[in-house]
C-alpha cells in the first residue's frame, strides 16, 4: 500500500511538473509565434519585403522582420552606397531579443532605385528620406530606434538634431561627428604603415589612379584587414564581400572621396560636433580599439550628448559587430532594452 502511495504522489509530482513545462512551453511559442506575424503590405506576402516609394518618385528597399510594437530599430548601412547586406549578422541576435529591425538599402544603393542625379546625393536630403521611411513604415517615438554605423552614424545624427522628437533611442556605431576628425586619425593611421606600402600607395595617389587593382589591393589587403574588419581577406563573412561587392562606386566617390586615404567628396569639413549638446535623445556611442574612428572621440562624444552611453570594443575594427560579434550585439541590446 505505501509502495502505490509513493507511485501516485511521484505521479501527482510528475503531472504538476509537466503542466508547468507545458504552460511554459507554450507561453514560449505564443511570444515567438506572435514575433513571427508579420504582414506586407499589399496582395501578397514578400517575406517582409516592402518597396517604398519617395516623393521624388524613387524607390527604396526595406525589410522588416519580427513583430515587436514596443521596440522598432531602422538600420542605416554606411559607404555611402555600400547596402545592407554588411548588416545580415544582426538577424542572428536581434530576433532572439525580440527586438523588430528593419533593413533598408538608402537611395543609390544596390537593392534600391539608383538615378543618374549628383543633386540627390546631399546629406539634407537623406535625412529627408529617412523621415520618409519612418512615416511610411509606422515609426513612432514610443519605439523608434536608429542604429547607423559609419556614414549610417553621420545620417542618425543629421537626422536626430532634426527630428530626435520621432525616436526613442539611437546608436552610434564607430562614427566619429568630425569629418575632419576622421581624415586626421586616417592620417595618423597611414603614418604607422611601413615606408614601402606607404610609397606604394603614394605612387598610384600621384597619378589619381584610384581605381587601379594594384591599388586596391594594397588598400583592401594592408589597411582593410586591420582597420575594418580584422580578418585576413579570405577569411571575411560573405554577406561583407556581397557589400562590398555591391557598393555604388560613383555615390562612394561623390560624397567620401576616392579613397579612405584621400577623403574629398562633399563629406569634407563636415561636422556636427559643437551641436551634439543638441541631442536629449538617450544614445548609445560605439568606439573599438583598431577602427578607422578615433575610440577616443566617440568616448568624447557619449559625453557631450545629454543622455549617452559608451561601448568600447577592446577588439574590434570599423566593424566590429563582425569582429567583436558577441560583446557588441550583447552591449546593443542591453542598450535598446534598458532605454523607458
Amino acid at each position: 500500500m505505501k509502495k502505490l502511495y509513493s507511485l501516485i504522489a511521484l505521479l501527482i509530482i510528475f503531472v504538476s511538473c509537466n503542466t508547468k513545462n507545458n504552460e511554459r512551453i507554450a507561453e514560449k511559442t505564443e511570444i515567438t509565434s506572435d514575433y513571427l506575424k508579420f504582414n506586407t503590405p499589399g496582395k501578397f506576402q514578400a517575406g517582409g519585403v516592402q518597396m517604398i516609394t519617395l516623393k521624388e518618385g524613387y524607390k527604396v528597399w526595406t525589410k522588416r522582420i519580427g513583430n515587436n510594437p514596443k521596440i522598432r530599430v531602422l538600420l542605416l548601412h554606411g559607404g555611402p552606397a555600400l547596402t545592407h547586406e554588411y548588416m545580415e549578422c544582426f538577424e542572428s541576435f536581434f530576433p532572439q531579443a525580440g527586438i523588430e529591425f528593419y533593413h533598408y538599402d538608402q537611395l543609390g544603393s544596390y537593392y534600391s532605385e539608383q538615378p543618374n542625379n549628383d543633386s540627390l546625393w546631399s546629406v539634407n536630403r537623406f535625412v529627408e528620406e529617412v523621415e520618409q521611411i519612418r512615416l511610411q513604415l509606422g515609426l513612432t517615438k514610443d519605439n523608434f530606434f536608429i542604429l547607423g554605423n559609419s556614414w549610417g552614424g553621420i545620417l542618425a545624427m543629421e537626422y536626430a538634431l532634426k527630428y530626435q522628437h520621432h525616436l526613442k533611442g539611437m546608436i552610434i556605431s564607430n562614427m566619429t561627428a568630425d569629418f575632419d576628425k576622421y581624415e586626421a586619425y586616417n592620417a595618423k593611421l597611414r603614418k604607422e604603415m611601413r615606408a614601402s606600402l606607404v610609397d606604394s600607395l603614394e605612387f598610384f595617389e600621384k597619378k589619381n589612379d584610384y581605381h587601379n587593382q594594384k591599388y586596391l589591393d594594397l588598400v583592401f589587403e594592408e589597411y582593410y584587414t586591420k582597420h575594418i574588419l580584422r580578418l585576413p581577406s579570405k577569411e571575411w563573412p560573405e554577406p561583407v564581400l556581397r557589400s562590398f561587392k555591391h557598393v555604388n562606386g560613383h555615390v562612394y566617390e561623390y560624397m567620401q572621396g576616392p579613397s579612405e586615404f584621400v577623403p574629398g567628396g562633399i563629406l569634407k569639413h563636415w561636422s556636427v560636433w559643437n551641436r551634439l549638446k543638441e541631442l536629449v535623445v538617450p544614445t548609445l556611442m560605439i568606439g573599438a580599439k583598431y577602427d578607422t574612428m578615433n575610440p577616443a572621440e566617440m568616448e568624447e562624444m557619449s559625453k557631450l550628448v545629454k543622455k549617452g552611453k559608451y561601448l568600447y570594443c577592446a577588439n574590434g575594427s570599423h566593424l566590429s559587430m563582425w569582429d567583436e560579434q558577441e560583446f557588441y550585439m550583447k552591449g546593443v541590446i542591453d542598450f535598446i532594452k534598458g532605454v523607458k
